[in-house]
């Protein structure tokens, strides 16, 4: 999978997509699934997602090279007209889904760790409503990093593997809140 040069990036290894994928198949259906990929990279979460049945992504990262990487992924594997790739600011591109309508049901949310702003963007997601009743986030992060909380989500499972931690939040479903909309 191509990805942009630098240490900036840090694509998803296959171990770590296996682990992800594996703790998700349990959780969730991911045939039809929208899917959201924030600070995507090489958008190697996202297409994993789509190569399992996923029917639609939207890669964000604020990098030109990051999503040139990920067009050439997406066009190598035939992907390309499932997905939409923002080239933006993480928070920009929340507040501009949100105005769209958008949800997702299954978000990915793989913030740089040196800047890890996980917490401020799963609180946001939440507060945008950018998640689905029964929709599912991960958050990768440094294992050091505060492990974050949204009051609209519940913290599902976490393993730390290696230096990161793998994090899974759920919405409930629009019934389980009873004011919520579907």
């Amino acid at each position: 999978m191509a990805a942009p040069r630098g240490l900036a990036t840090r694509p998803a290894t296959a171990r770590v997509r296996q682990s992800i994928f594996s703790r998700l198949q349990v959780r969730m259906a991911l045939e039809g699934a929208r899917v959201l990929d924030l600070y995507a990279g090489s958008g190697s979460l996202g297409i994993e997602a789509l190569s399992r049945g996923a029917a639609s992504a939207v890669f964000v990262d604020s990098s030109r090279a990051a999503a040139s990487s990920i067009r050439r992924n997406l066009e190598t594997l035939k992907l390309l007209k499932h997905s939409e790739v923002i080239i933006a600011d993480v928070r920009y591109a929340l507040d501009t889904l949100a105005t769209r309508g958008a949800q997702f049901d299954l978000v990915f949310i793989d913030a740089p760790y040196a800047d890890d702003r996980s917490a401020e963007i799963l609180a946001r997601i939440d507060a945008l409503n950018l998640l689905a009743p029964g929709g599912w986030s991960v958050v990768r992060q440094a294992g050091r990093a505060a492990e974050p909380h949204s009051a609209g989500l519940e913290r599902s499972a976490g393993s730390l593997m290696g230096d990161h931690r793998i994090t899974l939040y759920r919405r409930g479903s629009a019934a389980e809140h009873g004011s919520e909309t579907a």
